[in-house]
Protein backbone atom coordinates (compact mmCIF):
# COMPACT_ATOMS: atom_id res chain seq x y z
CA UNK A 1 0.00 0.00 0.00
CA UNK A 2 1.15 3.54 -0.77
CA UNK A 3 1.00 6.65 1.75
CA UNK A 4 0.10 9.88 0.32
CA UNK A 5 3.50 10.92 -0.65
CA UNK A 6 3.52 7.79 -3.23
CA UNK A 7 5.83 5.54 -0.63
CA UNK A 8 4.75 1.79 -0.94
CA UNK A 9 4.83 1.17 2.93
CA UNK A 10 5.32 -3.11 3.00
CA UNK A 11 7.62 -3.61 6.43
CA UNK A 12 5.91 -3.59 9.88
CA UNK A 13 8.65 -3.46 13.12
CA UNK A 14 6.68 -5.22 15.98
CA UNK A 15 7.94 -4.78 19.43
CA UNK A 16 6.74 -7.98 21.55
CA UNK A 17 8.00 -7.16 25.07
CA UNK A 18 9.55 -3.49 26.75
CA UNK A 19 11.40 -5.83 28.87
CA UNK A 20 15.15 -6.36 28.24
CA UNK A 21 18.15 -8.43 29.88
CA UNK A 22 20.58 -5.58 29.36
CA UNK A 23 20.36 -1.81 29.85
CA UNK A 24 21.80 -0.35 27.06
CA UNK A 25 22.56 3.59 28.14
CA UNK A 26 21.21 4.44 24.70
CA UNK A 27 18.05 2.62 25.19
CA UNK A 28 16.57 2.49 28.75
CA UNK A 29 16.96 4.07 32.15
CA UNK A 30 19.61 2.31 34.41
CA UNK A 31 16.82 1.12 36.76
CA UNK A 32 13.88 0.77 34.82
CA UNK A 33 10.79 0.01 36.99
CA UNK A 34 8.19 0.49 34.30
CA UNK A 35 7.88 -2.06 32.80
CA UNK A 36 4.60 -3.18 31.48
CA UNK A 37 2.83 -5.95 33.04
CA UNK A 38 1.59 -9.21 31.02
CA UNK A 39 -1.65 -7.56 30.53
CA UNK A 40 -0.58 -4.44 29.14
CA UNK A 41 1.82 -5.86 26.56
CA UNK A 42 0.34 -7.65 23.47
CA UNK A 43 -1.10 -11.14 23.53
CA UNK A 44 0.00 -13.49 20.70
CA UNK A 45 -3.88 -13.19 19.87
CA UNK A 46 -3.49 -9.81 19.41
CA UNK A 47 -0.07 -9.62 17.66
CA UNK A 48 -1.16 -12.17 15.16
CA UNK A 49 -4.47 -9.95 14.51
CA UNK A 50 -2.39 -6.68 14.13
CA UNK A 51 0.26 -8.95 11.60
CA UNK A 52 -2.68 -10.31 9.98
CA UNK A 53 -4.54 -6.88 8.61
CA UNK A 54 -1.29 -5.45 8.09
CA UNK A 55 -0.25 -8.43 5.60
CA UNK A 56 -4.04 -6.99 3.96
CA UNK A 57 -2.72 -3.75 3.80
CA UNK A 58 0.25 -4.64 1.78
CA UNK A 59 3.03 -5.32 4.75
CA UNK A 60 5.18 -8.32 3.14
CA UNK A 61 7.99 -7.88 5.88
CA UNK A 62 7.87 -8.27 9.65
CA UNK A 63 10.48 -7.31 12.33
CA UNK A 64 10.03 -8.42 15.80
CA UNK A 65 11.77 -6.23 18.25
CA UNK A 66 11.97 -5.58 21.98
CA UNK A 67 13.31 -4.63 24.33
CA UNK A 68 14.63 -8.22 23.91
CA UNK A 69 12.01 -10.78 22.03
CA UNK A 70 14.16 -13.86 23.34
CA UNK A 71 12.86 -12.90 27.05
CA UNK A 72 9.22 -13.72 26.40
CA UNK A 73 8.12 -17.34 27.33
CA UNK A 74 6.28 -17.04 24.20
CA UNK A 75 8.26 -15.95 21.16
CA UNK A 76 8.35 -19.44 19.53
CA UNK A 77 4.73 -19.04 19.01
CA UNK A 78 4.90 -15.74 18.16
CA UNK A 79 7.24 -16.39 15.55
CA UNK A 80 5.37 -19.08 14.53
CA UNK A 81 1.62 -17.69 14.15
CA UNK A 82 3.81 -14.34 12.21
CA UNK A 83 4.98 -16.81 9.96
CA UNK A 84 2.35 -18.72 9.02
CA UNK A 85 -0.14 -15.54 7.99
CA UNK A 86 -0.66 -15.80 4.48
CA UNK A 87 0.78 -12.77 2.73
CA UNK A 88 4.40 -12.36 5.12
CA UNK A 89 7.38 -13.37 2.86
CA UNK A 90 10.17 -12.47 5.26
CA UNK A 91 10.16 -12.82 9.29
CA UNK A 92 13.09 -10.93 11.12
CA UNK A 93 14.28 -10.76 14.65
CA UNK A 94 16.80 -8.07 16.56
CA UNK A 95 18.39 -9.50 19.51
CA UNK A 96 21.43 -8.34 21.91
CA UNK A 97 22.05 -12.24 20.91
CA UNK A 98 22.96 -12.84 24.65
CA UNK A 99 20.57 -16.39 24.66
CA UNK A 100 20.71 -16.54 20.89
CA UNK A 101 22.45 -20.27 21.72
CA UNK A 102 19.35 -21.44 23.01
CA UNK A 103 17.00 -20.52 20.66
CA UNK A 104 18.59 -20.81 17.52
CA UNK A 105 17.54 -24.10 15.86
CA UNK A 106 14.08 -23.43 17.10
CA UNK A 107 14.18 -19.72 15.46
CA UNK A 108 14.47 -21.42 12.26
CA UNK A 109 11.75 -24.27 12.61
CA UNK A 110 9.66 -20.96 13.81
CA UNK A 111 10.33 -19.45 10.78
CA UNK A 112 12.63 -16.61 11.49
CA UNK A 113 15.11 -16.65 8.04
CA UNK A 114 17.17 -13.04 9.21
CA UNK A 115 18.88 -11.71 12.27
CA UNK A 116 19.89 -8.38 13.16
CA UNK A 117 22.89 -8.62 16.36
CA UNK A 118 23.52 -5.47 18.45
CA UNK A 119 27.33 -5.09 19.17
CA UNK A 120 28.63 -1.77 20.33
CA UNK A 121 31.92 -3.08 21.24
CA UNK A 122 34.53 -5.57 21.00
CA UNK A 123 36.26 -4.30 24.30
CA UNK A 124 34.81 -6.35 27.06
CA UNK A 125 35.36 -2.94 29.68
CA UNK A 126 33.38 -0.64 26.83
CA UNK A 127 30.62 -3.11 26.33
CA UNK A 128 29.69 -3.61 29.57
CA UNK A 129 30.11 0.53 30.46
CA UNK A 130 27.16 0.14 27.28
CA UNK A 131 25.16 -2.89 28.54
CA UNK A 132 25.58 -2.07 32.16
CA UNK A 133 24.35 -5.60 33.10
CA UNK A 134 25.92 -7.60 29.61
CA UNK A 135 29.25 -9.27 28.96
CA UNK A 136 30.96 -8.93 25.49
CA UNK A 137 31.69 -13.23 25.48
CA UNK A 138 28.17 -13.97 26.15
CA UNK A 139 27.05 -11.65 22.69
CA UNK A 140 29.91 -13.15 20.60
CA UNK A 141 28.36 -16.82 21.45
CA UNK A 142 25.18 -15.43 20.34
CA UNK A 143 26.68 -14.14 17.30
CA UNK A 144 28.76 -17.20 16.27
CA UNK A 145 25.53 -19.67 16.87
CA UNK A 146 23.88 -16.69 14.30
CA UNK A 147 26.53 -16.94 11.34
CA UNK A 148 26.86 -21.19 11.95
CA UNK A 149 23.33 -21.84 11.77
CA UNK A 150 22.71 -20.74 8.28
CA UNK A 151 20.70 -17.61 8.58
CA UNK A 152 19.99 -16.06 5.17
CA UNK A 153 21.08 -12.72 6.70
CA UNK A 154 23.08 -12.22 9.70
CA UNK A 155 23.44 -7.73 10.72
CA UNK A 156 25.62 -6.69 13.52
CA UNK A 157 24.74 -3.42 14.72
CA UNK A 158 26.77 -0.64 16.21
CA UNK A 159 25.31 2.51 17.25
CA UNK A 160 28.08 5.16 17.23
CA UNK A 161 28.85 6.84 20.01
CA UNK A 162 31.17 10.15 20.24
CA UNK A 163 33.58 9.30 23.34
CA UNK A 164 32.86 6.05 24.10
CA UNK A 165 32.95 3.63 20.83
CA UNK A 166 34.10 5.42 17.82
CA UNK A 167 38.04 4.66 18.70
CA UNK A 168 36.81 1.25 17.68
CA UNK A 169 35.41 1.79 14.55
CA UNK A 170 38.83 0.06 12.12
CA UNK A 171 37.77 -3.21 14.54
CA UNK A 172 34.41 -3.44 13.87
CA UNK A 173 35.58 -3.37 10.44
CA UNK A 174 37.53 -6.00 10.25
CA UNK A 175 34.96 -8.41 11.34
CA UNK A 176 33.88 -8.23 7.77
CA UNK A 177 36.92 -10.10 6.72
CA UNK A 178 36.21 -12.81 8.74
CA UNK A 179 32.87 -13.10 8.73
CA UNK A 180 30.03 -12.81 5.91
CA UNK A 181 27.53 -10.69 8.00
CA UNK A 182 27.05 -6.94 7.39
CA UNK A 183 28.21 -4.69 9.99
CA UNK A 184 26.22 -1.16 10.21
CA UNK A 185 27.37 1.13 11.66
CA UNK A 186 23.99 3.83 12.84
CA UNK A 187 24.04 7.42 14.14
CA UNK A 188 22.60 7.66 17.41
CA UNK A 189 19.42 9.73 17.11
CA UNK A 190 18.25 11.86 19.84
CA UNK A 191 14.91 10.43 21.36
CA UNK A 192 14.04 9.04 25.11
CA UNK A 193 17.55 8.31 27.04
CA UNK A 194 19.61 10.06 24.24
CA UNK A 195 17.43 13.33 24.35
CA UNK A 196 19.63 15.33 26.00
CA UNK A 197 23.16 14.02 25.44
CA UNK A 198 25.77 16.51 24.29
CA UNK A 199 26.51 17.06 20.85
CA UNK A 200 29.98 15.21 20.98
CA UNK A 201 27.94 11.73 21.63
CA UNK A 202 26.83 12.53 17.77
CA UNK A 203 29.21 11.09 15.36
CA UNK A 204 28.25 11.19 11.78
CA UNK A 205 28.85 7.65 10.13
CA UNK A 206 31.08 9.48 7.36
CA UNK A 207 33.64 8.83 9.92
CA UNK A 208 33.89 5.48 9.01
CA UNK A 209 34.22 6.52 5.09
CA UNK A 210 36.99 8.89 6.74
CA UNK A 211 39.11 6.31 8.72
CA UNK A 212 38.31 3.31 5.57
CA UNK A 213 38.71 5.47 2.42
CA UNK A 214 39.59 1.91 0.90
CA UNK A 215 35.67 1.13 1.24
CA UNK A 216 33.94 0.75 -2.03
CA UNK A 217 30.43 1.60 -2.47
CA UNK A 218 28.73 -1.17 -3.89
CA UNK A 219 25.08 -0.60 -3.39
CA UNK A 220 22.31 -0.56 -0.87
CA UNK A 221 19.74 -2.10 1.15
CA UNK A 222 16.96 -0.99 2.51
CA UNK A 223 18.11 2.65 4.81
CA UNK A 224 21.74 1.69 4.76
CA UNK A 225 24.06 2.42 1.67
CA UNK A 226 26.72 -0.59 1.64
CA UNK A 227 30.19 -0.68 1.14
CA UNK A 228 32.95 -3.68 0.85
CA UNK A 229 36.81 -3.94 1.90
CA UNK A 230 39.18 -5.17 -0.07
CA UNK A 231 39.05 -8.96 0.54
CA UNK A 232 36.19 -8.35 2.10
CA UNK A 233 33.89 -12.00 2.82
CA UNK A 234 30.67 -9.60 4.64
CA UNK A 235 29.62 -5.75 3.89
CA UNK A 236 29.43 -2.49 5.83
CA UNK A 237 26.29 -0.70 6.17
CA UNK A 238 25.94 3.04 6.95
CA UNK A 239 22.94 4.09 8.57
CA UNK A 240 22.24 7.65 8.49
CA UNK A 241 19.03 8.79 10.63
CA UNK A 242 20.76 12.23 11.10
CA UNK A 243 23.35 13.29 8.43
CA UNK A 244 21.44 12.44 5.90
CA UNK A 245 17.63 11.78 6.61
CA UNK A 246 16.17 8.39 4.34
CA UNK A 247 12.51 9.55 5.37
CA UNK A 248 11.95 9.48 1.48
CA UNK A 249 11.97 6.52 0.99
CA UNK A 250 10.87 5.07 4.25
CA UNK A 251 9.16 2.27 3.96
CA UNK A 252 7.97 1.08 7.25
CA UNK A 253 5.63 1.62 10.76
CA UNK A 254 5.87 0.28 13.66
CA UNK A 255 3.55 -0.78 16.63
CA UNK A 256 4.98 -0.58 20.38
CA UNK A 257 4.25 -3.25 23.06
CA UNK A 258 1.33 -2.03 23.97
CA UNK A 259 -0.76 -1.95 20.30
CA UNK A 260 0.36 1.50 20.00
CA UNK A 261 0.53 2.29 16.54
CA UNK A 262 3.63 4.64 15.28
CA UNK A 263 3.55 5.63 11.44
CA UNK A 264 6.97 7.56 12.34
CA UNK A 265 9.29 6.65 14.62
CA UNK A 266 10.23 10.33 15.46
CA UNK A 267 6.78 11.37 16.06
CA UNK A 268 4.61 11.81 19.17
CA UNK A 269 1.34 10.17 16.66
CA UNK A 270 0.33 7.03 18.28
CA UNK A 271 -2.77 4.96 17.15
CA UNK A 272 -4.29 2.72 19.47
CA UNK A 273 -4.84 -1.05 18.04
CA UNK A 274 -6.00 -2.00 20.95
CA UNK A 275 -9.57 -3.90 21.19
CA UNK A 276 -9.94 -3.41 17.03
CA UNK A 277 -10.42 -6.27 15.42
CA UNK A 278 -11.40 -7.80 11.32
CA UNK A 279 -12.06 -4.52 9.15
CA UNK A 280 -11.88 -1.62 11.67
CA UNK A 281 -8.26 -3.00 12.84
CA UNK A 282 -7.42 -3.29 8.94
CA UNK A 283 -8.73 0.44 7.84
CA UNK A 284 -7.22 1.75 11.24
CA UNK A 285 -4.14 0.33 9.67
CA UNK A 286 -4.85 1.45 6.63
CA UNK A 287 -5.22 5.36 7.11
CA UNK A 288 -2.53 5.16 9.66
CA UNK A 289 0.20 3.92 6.58
CA UNK A 290 -2.20 6.89 4.27
CA UNK A 291 -1.34 9.61 6.47
CA UNK A 292 2.23 8.68 7.55
CA UNK A 293 4.32 11.89 8.10
CA UNK A 294 6.23 13.22 5.25
CA UNK A 295 9.49 13.40 7.38
CA UNK A 296 10.46 13.27 10.60
CA UNK A 297 12.24 17.03 12.39
CA UNK A 298 15.59 15.39 13.78
CA UNK A 299 17.60 17.01 10.55
CA UNK A 300 15.71 20.50 11.49
CA UNK A 301 17.82 20.87 14.89
CA UNK A 302 15.14 19.08 17.10
CA UNK A 303 14.67 16.32 19.65
CA UNK A 304 12.75 13.06 18.74
CA UNK A 305 9.04 13.75 19.97
CA UNK A 306 8.31 10.56 20.84
CA UNK A 307 6.68 10.02 23.86
CA UNK A 308 8.63 6.71 24.41
CA UNK A 309 11.66 4.98 24.62
CA UNK A 310 13.11 2.97 22.21
CA UNK A 311 12.73 -0.74 24.80
CA UNK A 312 9.58 0.52 23.95
CA UNK A 313 9.03 0.98 20.78
CA UNK A 314 11.71 -1.20 18.79
CA UNK A 315 14.81 -0.22 17.23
Amino acid sequence: MKDSFGRDIYYLRMSVTDRCNLRCVYCMPENCEENMSEKEILSVDEIAQIVSCAAACGITKVRLTGGEPLVRKDILEICRRVSDTPGICELCLTTNGILLPQFIDKLQDAGVTRLNISLDSLDPVTYKKITRTGTLDAALRGIYAALEAGFLAVKINAVLMGGVNDNEIRELLELTRKFNANVRFIEMMPIGETADWAETRFVSVSRVLELAPELKEIGSEGVAQLYMLPNGIGTVGLISPISSHFCPTCNRIRVASDGKLKPCLHSSDEIDLRGLLGKALEDTIKRAIFEKPRKHTLDDGEISHSLKNMNQIGG
